[in-house]
């Protein structure tokens, strides 16, 4: 994951991530049939874990915005599955296979929670706050992100949130 995530699909080698795995690119291509393969298990893996989404509809907008905030804050660990998006979306395959992990594991597990959501435009509208909140606090580095009192930023987003996700 670390290749992709770093360098995105485009600038990601099978012979260097072979390398780092202490592999031959031959045994990488056997257990994953391409580079495009060993990408859609990376992301399969990536996505299916859970970063911001809890399991509790009565307090999944609070615990969104809390675990945003959280895992945006600047002594934190940077969300690996959002790096491998931004670097690797430019490839339109690559793309592809971003929306449909998105779609099967983050999308499809916001409507599994909050099935009043399901068919509407708002879970998507949901998962771009998500990332255009983590995208301008951690890789833009936006000051007013930056400078503001955490508990401010936690409550302003579970406004929004509990907005996007009312029924």
């Amino acid at each position: 994951m670390d290749a992709f995530t770093q360098h995105g699909y485009d600038g990601a080698g099978v012979r260097d991530i072979a390398q780092a795995a202490g592999v031959t690119a031959m045994l990488v291509n056997r257990y994953f049939g391409s580079k495009e393969g060993l990408f859609a298990a990376v992301v399969e893996a990536s996505m299916a874990e859970r970063t911001v989404l809890t399991s509790d509809p009565a307090t999944l907008a609070g615990d969104i915005a809390a675990a945003l905030v959280r895992r945006t804050a600047p002594d934190a660990d940077h969300l690996s599955p959002f790096l491998l998006m931004l670097r690797s979306a430019p490839n339109p395959r690559a793309a592809e296979i971003l929306r449909a992990g998105i779609e099967t594991h983050v999308e499809a597990h916001l409507v599994d929670i909050a099935p009043h959501l399901r068919g509407t435009d708002r879970a998507a509208m949901t998962l771009a706050v998500i990332a255009g909140f983590w995208l301008m606090r951690t890789v833009i580095g936006n000051s007013a992100l930056d400078e503001a009192d955490e508990a401010v930023l936690t409550q302003t987003l579970q406004q929004l949130f509990t907005v996007l996700m009312r029924p």
